[in-house]
């Protein structure tokens, strides 16, 4: 039977900098769903990328005395290392300078002004060239010297040009109406509200720029058929996403089978432009719209905004030489809730990986092999008769530990997916506190058997569960098992695939090891 599709993807990062914490929290949030779905039995196609044009990157590369291509190949490379750094699945790595994005940004163009809803005009207002985004004056501050700047800080210009406009006012009311039709959209909720909020304000949505004269901007796609423009980097960027389906080629088997896709994951600070815009633009150029947008929160470092002035930017390399690499995969998934803001500290980091990793799933997978190394000839022991409290035990292992969660992940929240893991790792310590294998050995070495090879096969679907998260030590933790590669799917967790008595193991080895802490906080800064 041919797999369900599932296409998702993250925000493509801005070459304008290197990766840094923010964007490693994106990516590995991204990258346990599409391995969740992939051990559920989905066929998966998982997307990210850089956003390689814009007024940002011009600027940023003059400044280092080299070209805009330049500059974003430098860049763009840092980002790809990330991915393998921190052991991302990805399918498809695409770079908005890549030819075939070209080809199909100018294709949505051309569709959008088919369809009537791009027309030039001239555009005067207030320009961010740090958001590359047209702000109104009641989304801007004013300092005491008269300065405007944005929200967040940023300085802002009054700019007057000629530009192409793409008719967003004509879907205030076809954006809200999808939205009331389509509740998951726009997740979590408080996102949804806040773009509610804003398509409703007075007036409906304005008009907006999709174009930059060459005059002041030379790094961008070209218009079709005006060499004098290049496009807004907005309309570029998030064209990506079906660029990486296929297309503009919408009768090939790729395309057909992905888009639209099931999730984009991005941060909140872009929920405007793929909540309102990227919807709009689909709407004009009559394609399906994604099902979902899910906009998680940021991370603060020792409770401050991540800054270079500050000095405590992660990057992604000193994480994993810190912590190690499934260990903070493991600390940013079960640390940071649902959608919202969290934070990240070094003191937190190595409680929350020792208490888990080292002294819980680690612990209870090292003790038990140890044990049945030691006292059952290496082998996997032969079960006797389950008292029935240790058969619901299992039969709750095998129809519940995974099932009863999938709710969690859905939403993308895996704190609390592990949160329920977690509780049979709990539900394991005490059965071997009550069970007590170790003086079983002496008084009842057939019952002590059976303990160990409930836990063993316990162990076994704990290690299946936890892959999305920590694939490298669940995988070690599988193969000291000796569990077939092809047995190691949400569908193998169940009695019909447990454990065969007599198997053969080697001496195990820690998998998680126990972090002692240094006077070194400042070491992942990058």
């Amino acid at each position: 039977m041919a797999k369900t599709p599932f296409y998702i993807t993250t925000a493509i990062s801005y070459v304008n900098g290197v990766p840094h914490l923010g964007h490693a929290y994106e990516v590995i949030l991204t990258d346990v769903m599409a391995r969740f779905k992939r051990l559920d039995g989905f066929d998966v196609m998982f997307l990210t990328g850089t956003d390689e044009h814009g007024e940002k990157v011009a600027k940023t590369a003059e400044e280092h005395g080299v070209s805009p291509k330049e500059f974003a190949d430098q860049n763009a490379a840092e980002f790809i290392r990330m991915t393998d750094t921190l052991n991302i699945s990805n399918d498809d790595f695409i770079r908005t300078s890549e030819e075939r994005h070209y080809k199909s940004v100018q294709t949505i163009w051309k569709k959008l002004k088919e369809n009537g809803d791009i027309y030039l005009g001239k555009y005067e207002g207030w320009y961010s060239v740090g958001d590359e985004a047209y702000f109104t004056e009641d989304e801007l501050r004013t300092s005491e010297d008269g300065e405007k700047f944005t929200a967040d800080g940023k300085p802002v210009k009054w700019v007057e040009e000629n530009s192409y406009f793409f008719k967003l006012s004509n879907y205030t009311d076809k954006l809200l109406e999808y939205y009331e039709e389509h509740f998951k959209f726009i997740q979590p909720e408080s996102r949804r509200n806040e773009i509610m909020s804003f398509v409703k304000q007075e007036g409906g949505l304005k008009d907006l720029s999709i174009s930059r004269h060459k005059d002041r901007l030379k790094w961008g796609i070209p218009v079709p058929g005006d060499e004098d423009h290049v496009m807004y980097v907005w309309l570029d960027a998030l064209t990506n996403y079906i660029t990486g389906a296929g297309y503009p080629d919408v009768e090939s088997d790729q395309y057909k089978k992905y888009w639209p896709a099931q999730y984009h994951v991005i941060g909140k600070d872009i929920t405007r432009f793929h909540c309102i815009y990227w919807p709009a633009f689909l709407m004009s150029a009559e394609l399906s719209l994604p099902e979902t947008v899910f906009a998680h929160g940021f991370i603060n470092v020792q409770g401050a905004k991540m800054s270079k002035s500050i000095g405590n930017v992660l990057s992604p390399d000193g994480l994993v030489e810190t912590y190690g690499l499934d260990q903070i995969r493991y600390f940013l998934m079960r640390e940071i809730p649902h959608g919202q803001d969290g934070s990240f500290s070094h003191e937190q980091a190595i409680t929350r990986i020792n208490a888990d990793l080292a002294n819980g799933i680690g612990n209870l997978a090292q003790r038990t092999l140890s044990m049945i190394h030691k006292n059952c000839d290496a082998k996997i022991p032969e079960p006797t008769a389950l008292e029935k409290s240790e058969q619901e035990f299992l039969n709750g292992v095998y129809n519940n530990l995974v099932e009863s969660l999938k709710p969690y992940v859905e939403v993308f929240r895996f704190n609390e997916y592990l949160a329920g893991i977690w509780e049979t790792v709990s539900m394991c310590d005490a059965y071997i506190d009550n069970s007590a294998p170790w003086k079983l050995k002496k008084e009842n070495p057939e019952r002590m058997n059976t303990v160990l090879y409930v836990l063993a096969d316990i162990i076994r679907c704990l290690a299946i569960s936890v892959q999305p998260v920590t694939p490298e030590g669940a995988g070690k933790m599988l193969d000291q098992l000796k569990v077939p590669a092809d047995e190691r799917d949400f569908a193998h967790i169940s009695a019909d695939y447990a454990l065969k008595p007599g198997t053969v193991i080697d001496k195990p080895e820690g998998i998680f090891p126990r972090i002692v802490e240094e006077n070194e906080p400042g070491r992942a800064a990058g």
